[in-house]
């Protein structure tokens, strides 16, 4: 049980559109977190969540959270573990003994890029942990001198996406077939956009819609933000090799307090509040560059699994039958290279 599960258990809901095959782009997995999301986030738990509603969720990516790293060995080369790790789990998955799922069928793993060219053997060994699963990294990137937003995992600084030492790294990714996953706070997004210009080759996922703040110095400015971010979004996606993922919002950073209410959101009050985000940028990079991702089990602190898949397909109900393909599963396929 999560440590939020009494409190999300107030709101049930049938699941809309049961047979819309889904692929969870963006979920973790680990034990022994510490902080105000599950401590543990393992097959069991997670098959829970998948079977909480009854959405054809078919397959799904891990993505790098820090876990798992190897205790011993070159510092460079401990988040191997995290791959491995990873790997263990979509075994189990698909021995089909846990479900239909085929979870972590594409995995995510983690290169401090400022190691330079050094990069590139640590993603060769990574490769290696997971030769059939393997599809990429993340580095964070997120980082704001507000203490109420704070900074995302190792960042010490504004601009890592514009580092010299990080793009060295970078560098590697695109000659080994690789994906980079980014995510930052939505004032950086201009370097994301000096990024993907820089290396037009190297497909960069932006994760959960640019990192739309709004606590601290943000809180009670949600229209001029959402005007700066609409700007920010529009030149990402003039650049063709970027894609982005749609999800990530009900994380606390964002604002909307839903873990403060006493009940939580329905998908109706989650698609509400959330809307104007997801059409503009369906609408900026089209449904061939957007995938719908869950976050989970950080965007459970707001939402159950069911509701907020819920909350998409109630966003996309005008949408055609091939546009909510694309959306829900075919352009993270084809992004992270899925049977």
């Amino acid at each position: 049980m999560g440590k939020n599960s009494a409190w999300l258990a107030q709101v049930v809901e049938d699941a809309l559109e049961p047979d819309l095959p889904i692929c969870d782009p963006h979920h973790h997995l680990w034990e022994h977190w510490h902080g105000p999301y599950d401590e543990r986030y393992l097959m069991d738990d997670i098959q829970e969540d998948l079977r909480s509603g009854g959405h054809n969720v078919v397959s799904s990516v891990f993505i790098e959270c820090g876990t798992m790293f190897c205790a011993d060995g070159p510092e460079d080369m401990k988040p191997v573990g995290e791959v491995e790790f990873a790997n263990g789990i979509a075994a189990m998955a698909a021995s089909g003994l846990y479900g239909k799922t085929k979870v972590a069928a594409g995995i995510i793993g983690y290169v401090d890029l400022q190691i330079g060219a050094r990069a590139r053997d640590v993603l060769e060994a990574l490769m290696a942990a997971a030769p059939d699963r393997f599809r990429g990294i993340r580095r964070i990137g997120a980082w704001d001198d507000d203490p109420a937003m704070g900074a995302g995992r190792g960042v010490k600084g504004p601009h890592l996406y514009l580092d010299t030492k990080f793009r060295e790294g970078f560098a590697a990714i695109a000659p080994l077939g690789l994906t980079f996953d980014a995510i930052c706070r939505h004032p950086q997004l201009s370097d994301i956009v000096d990024l993907a210009r820089a290396f037009p080759d190297t497909t960069i996922v932006i994760n959960h819609l640019g990192g739309v703040s709004g606590i601290g110095r943000y809180a009670g400015r949600r229209d001029e933000i959402f005007a700066e971010w609409k700007t920010s979004i529009a030149a990402l996606a003039e650049c063709p090799n970027t894609v982005i993922k749609l999800g990530g919002i009900n994380m606390t950073y964002c604002g909307f307090g839903w873990h403060e209410k006493p009940v939580p959101p329905t998908s109706e009050e989650l698609s509400a509040a959330t809307r104007r985000y997801y059409e503009t940028a369906i609408e900026a990079f089209g449904p061939d560059r957007c995938m719908f991702e869950s976050n989970f089990p950080v965007d459970k602190v707001s939402c159950s699994y069911n509701v907020l898949w819920n909350s998409f397909k109630r966003i996309t109900k005008g949408c055609s039958s091939n546009e909510k393909a694309k959306l829900f599963h075919d352009t993270a396929a084809r992004v992270y290279r899925l049977q």
